[in-house]
Formats: structure tokens, sequence, C-alpha cells
């Protein structure tokens, strides 16, 4: 459940805003993958999950070369895709988005080095400050064995060069995905003053926007 629904007061929030804000303010540089994922006609596909899927649609929304991202369900069933059951924290969905993008102007290697380095912090595990859970995990949902192989040797790169202060807990899962509610789409451009967005999620695309300009439009 977002942190509102969660109930936590305000000193815990500014507390909480006050540390995520040193390091979402940033993207992490990190270096690009050694390996990446051989480019093939049409619109590919990447699912992602990493917190709370507004902010990380709103950050792949503004990634050159993706043409559509949604929020959804993965890693559970289709009779438990739903935002009230999931944040039950007990059907095994995790938060997650699906990324439509064009291979010949993006890659998929691309498209990880901003999850990892800014759509979310890829040491927390079952969370995302301020929201915390088994739904907000780090977890790629690879849609081909070629995406695995890649998403796994970054994996290995990033903790090998210490890119992080801690270990990855990102892990490879299978799974279907399923579209959240219709409320969720495009939340943060529909929703530009709500609150969540404004202290989470608008510093996480100015990051973005910062740390990787040439891929930003």
């Amino acid at each position: 459940m977002k942190a509102a629904a969660l109930g936590l007061g305000m000193v815990a929030i500014a507390a909480t805003f006050a540390m995520s804000q040193a390091n979402a303010e940033r993207a992490v540089p990190i270096p690009a993958a050694r390996a990446d994922v051989a480019p093939a006609p049409g619109l590919q596909s990447a699912i992602f999950a990493g917190g709370c899927f507004w902010g990380m649609e709103a950050v792949f929304e503004h990634v050159k070369g993706v043409r559509s991202v949604t929020a959804g369900y993965a890693g559970g069933t289709r009779a438990t895709a739903s935002y009230a059951q999931v944040s039950t924290e007990t059907t095994r969905h995790a938060e997650a988005i699906r990324i439509a993008y064009d291979p010949r102007q993006v890659s998929y290697a691309t498209l990880l080095r901003v999850y990892f380095s800014v759509a979310h912090d890829p040491t927390q595990v079952n969370g995302q400050m301020p929201d915390m859970g088994p739904s907000y995990r780090s977890a790629i949902f690879a849609q081909s064995p070629e995406q695995a192989r890649v998403a796994r040797a970054y994996i290995a790169q990033l903790d090998a060069t210490r890119a992080f202060r801690k270990p990855i807990a990102t892990k490879l899962e299978q799974g279907q995905f399923f579209p959240a509610e219709a409320y969720h789409q495009d939340f943060f451009d529909r929703n530009p003053d709500h609150p969540y967005i404004r202290m989470w999620d608008k510093p996480k695309l100015a990051a973005f926007r910062a740390g990787f300009p040439s891929l930003a439009r």
C-alpha cells in the first residue's frame, strides 16, 4: 500500500523523504552493460518491477524509443490481479510496468541501465521508500531467454564492479503480466499535484533527465 494508505506520521514521512532525496535526486553512475539483446523487427517488450508503478511508468515514458508503458501486476494469477488484492501482500504479484520499445532506437541493455540507475533502488529488499512489502520488490520478468541472459550478466557485472554500496537484490522471475486498473495508467501525467507524485516521483523523473540527457525526450 502507498505510504498515505499506511497512515505513516508526517515525521516519519519527512525523515524517509529526506533519506530518499539524497539518493533519488541523481542517477547512480553505473557502467553500460557489456552484453545486449540483438535487435529484432517490430516493437519489443520489457517488464520491470521496482516499487510503485507510478514512478517507474513516469521515468520510462520519457525514454526515447519507448512507445508505451503500462502499469500492472506480474508474478501472480489473473484472479488476484487487482490493486485491492495485491495490496494485501498475499498474491505473489509485484507492481510492475510493461514497456513497448523500438529496439532500433533504444536497446534492452539501455533500458536496464535506466532501471538500475534511476528508476528504483535495486538494493532494497521487498520495498522501495516509502512503500514496503513484496509487491514492491525489485524483479525483472524477462520476455525471452536472451533478455534473461543479458539481465543476469548485467547484475553480475554491477555487483562485481561494486556499483552500489550493497548487493543488488533484483531477482529474475517468471510470470504473466496483467494491466492495472485504468485509474493507475498515466497516473503521473494525470495527477501532477498528487502529494505522492510531488514527493517521490517528480524527483525521480528529474534525476533521469539530469543523468541521461541524451535518452530523455
